[in-house]
């Protein structure tokens, strides 16, 4: 199996930012553009035993603090579990629980369990990668809105779900994608004239 880890400096404005790229079986993968605090990483690891069967427990937790699975961390779980980093990204992109780009600010999970698929789940999903112009389980290059699937949201009476942030949306159709959105356009936009001054 091949394995190469690649960490590459861009400048992003006024700041020298980190992009790391991994090859792995012949496939380039861009894990991620954010530095983390790396403070957090041994207070997390040393809550666990140094087994490998310890590994989903420690990236999730790992993902609960840091919100995803960025390149540094996952060499650190790989580290102190002394095993191949293939092997923990490996596991890690077995399961579609772990995410590697950070999230974005807002976070929007389409519902395609058994009843919102008969309502038209995939569709919902369809919209809102064509108006967010990403696909499921990207993040905006703004970082403002984040898409994944969830498996259910639990108010199947409501299908199709979309939950936007904590705030369940119930019978979503394409058009309600776009109000959802324009509302939080709406919110930025308030957000932002209150924060300036007179």
């Amino acid at each position: 199996m091949a394995f190469l880890s690649l960490a590459l400096f861009i400048r992003f404005g006024f700041q020298l930012q980190t992009i790391q790229f991994m090859v792995f079986a012949g496939t380039l993968v861009i894990l991620s553009f954010i530095d983390f605090d790396h403070k957090i990483l041994p207070d997390v690891l040393k809550q666990f035993d140094r087994q490998r069967g310890r590994l989903i427990p420690i990236l999730q937790r790992v993902q609960q603090q840091l919100a995803y699975l960025p390149a540094k961390a996952l060499q650190a779980v790989a580290d102190y579990l002394e095993i191949p980093m293939a092997e923990v990204y490996g596991v890690a992109t077995f399961y579609n629980q772990f995410r590697f780009v950070p999230p974005g600010k807002h976070q929007v999970k389409v519902c395609l369990g058994t009843a919102c698929q008969i309502k038209g789940g995939k569709v919902i999903l369809d919209s809102w990668e064509r108006e967010l112009d990403i696909n499921e389980g990207e993040t905006t290059a703004d970082r403002e809105f984040s898409l994944e699937r969830v498996a259910c949201i639990g108010c199947c009476a409501m299908a199709p779900v979309t939950s936007v942030d904590d705030r369940v949306e119930s019978k979503v159709s394409p058009t309600r994608v776009k109000g959802i959105l324009l509302s939080c356009e709406l919110e930025k936009e308030k957000d932002r004239s209150e924060k300036q001054p007179g």
